[in-house]
């Protein structure tokens, strides 16, 4: 027997899922808290519903507004695919693809947001409710969300669509939840994926959140929250992995693509681990804790700092320059430890000219301890490159495989600025590659192997 409680938009009988889903889902919802409108019968009264998204391709033109807990929205199949990679091809390659769109269970995001209404208005789900208690258990699963497309912001002719900019958000969770549940989903071409406000056991795992303009965000404050076995990339104005004043975060076994401003960049987070992720990036930044981050562990994860092999993006930057660091502490008593990261790169393109690039730059604190990371820097020659630009996919493997014909890059491994004091470094670099007041912080060098 069906229950009353599992929803199928494409056989509901209000609205058209396939003109404007948003709309269905609304009338769900409204549904939804008609029949359970009592909050204490025979021990329960209010158990939420499940709203199905069969495969097919549905326009979302009014925003789906969640006020009710216990709701999960699912389809069957997250159905990504790059846009990027079409957007840059030439239309007579084009011709000959088998597929254009992403797929699956897929909502095209139509909303017109006013920049002057804020994120929110941008966003395709909307979840948000007042009062006691939290809004809880609200899921999302197994669906994408395509914005579509980028928009023109001035960069100059033919760049909109790399621009990661159009006012879209995926989800976006305006008021203190717990225990939301966002898992096997696909979201692609907006300018926010996933922004969550004042999460408490959040979990966001298994998705393909890539493209975007920024992933993943947790803003406000919160705690105890999961990040896990995502493959996630952003634009190079964005963030792929962002939090502020959040404690006890997991931050685990992701795939972080390159091209963001940064792969994780944390605002005043503590005790929080970084753990056993790979880390990948065009550009320095990729960890930064902001704004006295402090008492986090960031172990065995591996970060590589390479330059844009395809030839559409190769102009775009964050604009940081090679002596900020690839690993940047504002805060005390965090631990680094036994990470790899290794940067190989053209000295032509390293900013400034002739500088040393820094590996891992403590700017204040104190009481950080980073011991036992191994650190590989080399240069290398670029290659001209006159492959089509629908040829991403082998342009970028073959990057990364390229190990032949290296040789050593001089690097900072690790600087400890003035303003940072009582720190540890340990086999982090030699005596020559670490820069710091070794009266003020302690030190033991990376044994050099003879010669």
């Amino acid at each position: 027997m069906v229950s009353e409680n599992c929803y199928d938009v494409t056989t509901y009988p209000v609205g058209n899922p396939y003109e404007d889903i948003g709309a269905v889902i609304n009338s769900i919802i409204a549904d939804i808290k008609s029949r359970q409108s009592l909050s204490d019968l025979n021990d329960g009264g209010k158990p939420g519903a499940v709203i199905y998204i069969p495969p097919g391709d549905y326009r979302l033109v009014t925003q789906v507004v969640i006020d009710v807990s216990y709701l999960k929205i699912m389809g069957s199949g997250h159905g990504f695919t790059s846009s990027s990679i079409r957007f840059n091809t030439p239309a007579n390659e084009l011709a000959r693809w088998h597929e254009l769109w992403p797929g699956g269970s897929r909502i095209l995001v139509d909303v017109s947001p006013v920049t002057a209404d804020g994120q929110a208005a941008g966003a395709a789900f909307h979840v948000r409710r007042t009062g006691n208690p939290r809004i809880s258990s609200v899921e999302f699963a197994d669906f994408c969300i395509d914005g579509l497309h980028f928009v023109d912001d001035g960069s100059g002719p033919n760049e909109a669509e790399n621009t990661y900019k159009n006012g879209k958000t995926g989800i976006y969770v305006g008021s203190a939840n717990d225990s939301f549940r966002i898992t096997g989903m696909g979201l692609i071409y907006l300018e926010h994926g996933v922004t969550v406000h004042d999460a408490d056991a959040l979990a966001i795992d298994n998705n393909f959140i890539a493209e975007c303009g920024n992933c993943i965000e947790l803003k406000g404050m919160g705690q105890a929250s999961r990040i896990a076995n995502n493959f996630v990339g952003a634009g190079y104005q964005g963030h792929s992995i962002y939090a502020e004043n959040y404690g006890g975060i997991l931050v685990s076994a992701n795939n972080v693509f390159p091209r963001g401003a940064s792969s994780i960049y944390f605002s005043g987070v503590v005790r929080s681990s970084v753990t056993g992720n790979r880390f990948h990036s065009f550009y320095p930044g990729m960890l930064v804790f902001a704004a006295n981050c402090c008492e986090n562990l960031v172990s065995s994860n591996h970060f590589l700092r390479d330059r844009e092999p395809w030839a559409p993006m190769q102009k775009y930057d964050n604009g940081l320059d090679d002596l900020f660091g690839l690993l940047r502490i504002d805060g005390s008593n965090n631990s680094v430890i036994a990470n790899h990261i290794s940067e190989t790169i053209d000295t032509r393109y390293i900013k400034q000219s002739a500088a040393k690039p820094v590996m891992i730059n403590v700017v204040s604190g104190s009481g950080n301890y980073i011991a036992n990371n191994h650190i590989v820097a080399t240069a290398e020659t670029s290659q001209m490159n006159d492959v089509p630009n629908s040829a991403c996919f082998a342009t970028q493997v073959g990057a990364l495989l390229s190990t032949s014909n290296l040789k050593a890059l001089e690097v900072t491994t690790v600087l400890v600025q003035d303003g940072s004091m009582r720190n540890t470094v340990l086999d982090s670099g030699n005596d020559e590659e670490v820069v710091m007041d070794r009266a003020r912080n302690a030190f033991r060098g990376t044994p050099v192997p003879a010669e």
